[in-house]
């Protein structure tokens, strides 16, 4: 191992001197936190062209001040922080550490299928040619584009050729790529879903786009209002499983979108989330497929895999993908080639199939325990968006702030999204909640609606605190929870 000493600004006159304060510094300085493990006294030597003794009599002195620790076969590592005064010692834990893990953007990571990706990533080391490890294609290697062409083709009812498929890291990476593309085409304003993934509202703004909301209903995005904005470029959408409320985009919207498109000449980006987790309703097909010319079809392996892959893709009408591609090439971060490989190796093999299957049935079962606590325990609450995704929406009474319950359910440890609309709702993500979680989970946001139900109430012109127990009362008494679906 090599480790950087800067022996001719080190204060001392002899080598082993500098050598001690040297070493001191870095240990004092948290250059070299505690545990950290020496290099060899012979390969520091070398390697600092200095004799081995200097070394050996620096270890030996900083190791009787201790700063370093020495055992028999096991070499020299730096000492525990509190052991050395004036050592930086480690950051204490956080704060407020999170308890409950809602959030609804992250999959059960303890499920991703170690086994099998390490397996498809040796199969891609034996087999792949030399020119895989060079740079990769702005597009994306070759089998990638062609095995995701076929794929979303089989189970979404997209219509591309490879040549239309550019692979991104991540959905957010793509749709950046895309707007950036666009307003150097002259684009001016984009429209996103109102309320929605706000990473969608901030991607557009970084580009240099004016942002429009559009709003949200129970058939996803409120069509006509587009209408009201002629300078519109694009307009992005998630059709199978609107963020957070969960909607879908009913058939009449989606030929009215098309029809709007085609008559502006405007792009439709096509958010196709959490398509492949349904669990009480028919598959819907990908919007691209009503109208490939005018839209753009983006998806990721974050929710299928993991986040840590760092994978997504767009599938692009024809007159976008050279633009797109040039502009990924002079950006750089193209995601690893071998990765790529692994992942059309996945899909070649069926493994993504079977994997999801697996996180369907998973999905299900932690979804289907937390309905029923919400139902037990929080029964005014009205749950949405349950069909599929990783998420419910827990509307909330009209009553009750959004923002205060926020703050108390993350106060008691809970990592949960709100929904940020005019009405007050919470994002309940279940994907990591283990078997018996969902109790604890609902009593502990029964606990902050509560809370915050027990602040100061103005009632009649007094000022009354509301005591837990009357709310409970309410609460018991209320009406079953409605699941929106």
């Amino acid at each position: 191992m090599e480790m950087h000493l800067d022996l001719d600004s080190a204060e001392g006159r002899s080598k082993r001197s500098r050598m001690e304060n040297a070493l001191r510094d870095a240990v004092r300085e948290g250059r070299l936190p505690s545990g950290t493990r020496l290099p060899a006294t012979r390969a520091l030597a070398a390697e600092l062209c200095v004799s081995r003794g200097v070394v050996v009599e620096a270890y030996a002195q900083l190791a009787a001040e201790g700063y370093l620790r020495t055992r028999r076969g096991g070499g020299t590592t730096v000492a525990p922080a509190g052991a050395v005064a004036g050592a930086i010692a480690a950051p204490p834990p956080a704060r407020g550490a999170v308890r409950h893990d809602l959030n609804p953007f992250r999959p059960a990571l303890s499920a991703f299928p170690r086994a099998v990706w390490l397996a498809a990533l040796s199969r891609v080391m034996r087999a792949s040619p030399d020119e895989r490890l060079g740079y990769p294609d702005p597009g994306g290697v070759p089998e990638l584009r062609a095995t995701l062409a076929g794929y979303l083709g089989r189970v979404r009812g997209v219509r591309a050729h490879p040549a239309q498929v550019v692979v991104t890291s991540g959905l957010r990476a793509g749709v950046d790529l895309l707007f950036a593309t666009l307003a150097a085409a002259g684009a001016r304003a984009v429209a996103v879903e109102e309320p929605g993934w706000r990473g969608m509202r901030e991607t557009a703004a970084g580009a240099g786009l004016r942002v429009v909301g559009v709003g949200v209903d129970a058939e996803g995005m409120e069509v006509e209002q587009l209408e009201r904005h002629p300078d519109l470029a694009a307009v992005a959408v998630a059709p199978a499983h609107q963020y957070p409320t969960g909607a879908v985009l009913s058939p009449a919207r989606r030929a009215r979108l098309v029809g709007w498109a085609r008559e502006r000449r405007a792009w439709v980006v096509e958010d196709d989330y959490d398509a492949e987790y349904r669990y009480d309703r028919q598959p819907i097909g990908s919007l691209q497929g009503l109208a490939p010319d005018r839209v753009v079809y983006g998806g990721s392996a974050s929710k299928t895999l993991a986040p840590a892959v760092r994978l997504g893709w767009l599938v692009l009408p024809e007159e976008l993908v050279e633009e797109v591609c040039a502009r990924q090439r002079l950006r750089g971060g193209m995601p690893s080639a071998l990765e790529q490989l692994a992942l059309a190796d996945l899909i070649e093999r069926g493994e993504l199939d079977r994997h999801l299957r697996r996180q369907r049935r998973l999905y299900r079962a932690r979804r289907d325990a937390l309905l029923e606590e919400l139902a037990r325990g929080l029964p005014e609450a009205t749950v949405e968006g349950a069909a599929a995704g990783l998420y419910v929406l827990v509307s909330l009474p009209p009553d009750l702030d959004e923002r205060a319950v926020l703050a108390e359910a993350r106060a008691r440890g809970m990592a949960l999204e709100g929904l940020g609309a005019r009405r007050p709702g919470v994002v309940v993500g279940y994907a990591n909640l283990d078997r018996g979680a969902a109790r604890p989970v609902v009593a502990t946001l029964a606990d902050a609606v509560r809370a915050v139900r027990a602040v100061r109430r103005e009632v009649g012109g007094r000022v009354v605190a509301v005591s837990s127990t009357s709310v409970e009362g309410e609460r018991m008494g209320g009406a079953p929870t409605r699941v929106a679906q």
